[in-house]
């Protein structure tokens, strides 16, 4: 018979702030990419930061992705240049490397021009529609000066869908027949 394996001890629980500690610890190790990340449209230019990003930081190597083979190309021409201005903005980098990758689209801020074009969306419009009396919705002007309320108050209310008082289906029908009539052997019941 084999013996009994055990679990192995845990580990003690550590305090929240020792693990966060720890942790900035790690990343003032690995660097600041999110800083670059930030900072990159003034740091490359506004040629090459559309068509490059920053990657990731390896020690004092900064990893460059660019997507199309003619960036790399302009990255290895501005290798210096840029590695300089890494520099001289307080970033702990000596290294450039360059990898050809699909980039993952570029977040952009939310801008006032989003805002604006988002309440201008068609489906969030009520631009230039009135408000309804009854249910408070917007409704389209034409509505309102037609029947006083929206649509859907209109369908809701059955006493608009009721026929006038004295009038029968019969009468109706026999009246129909007449025009029908008139019309076939060429009589106009119009004046």
């Amino acid at each position: 018979m084999s013996p009994v394996q055990r679990p192995k001890p845990r580990t003690p629980a550590r305090p929240l702030q020792q693990c966060l500690g720890d942790l900035q610890g790690q990343w003032q190790q690995q660097g600041n990419l999110g800083a670059l990340w930030q900072a990159w449209p003034q740091l490359a230019g506004p040629q090459l930061a559309p068509h490059c990003r920053p990657l990731e930081l390896r020690g004092r190597t900064l990893v460059i992705g660019a997507a199309q083979p003619q960036w790399l190309q302009a990255l290895r021409y501005s290798r210096h240049q840029l590695l300089a201005v890494l520099q001289s903005r307080g970033f702990p980098v000596q290294s450039l490397q360059f990898v050809q990758q699909d980039l993952p689209a570029a977040v952009e801020p939310f801008s006032q021009e989003l805002e604006r074009n988002w309440k201008q969306h068609p489906s969030r419009q009520s631009a230039g529609m009135a408000i309804c009396p009854a249910c408070l919705a917007p409704t389209p002007v034409g509505e309102l000066e037609r029947w006083a309320r929206c649509a859907l108050c209109l369908r809701q209310d059955s006493s608009v869908f009721a026929p006038p008082p004295g009038w029968s289906a019969e009468e109706s029908n026999e009246n129909a027949e007449e025009r029908s009539k008139d019309q076939s052997d060429g009589k106009s019941t119009r004046a």
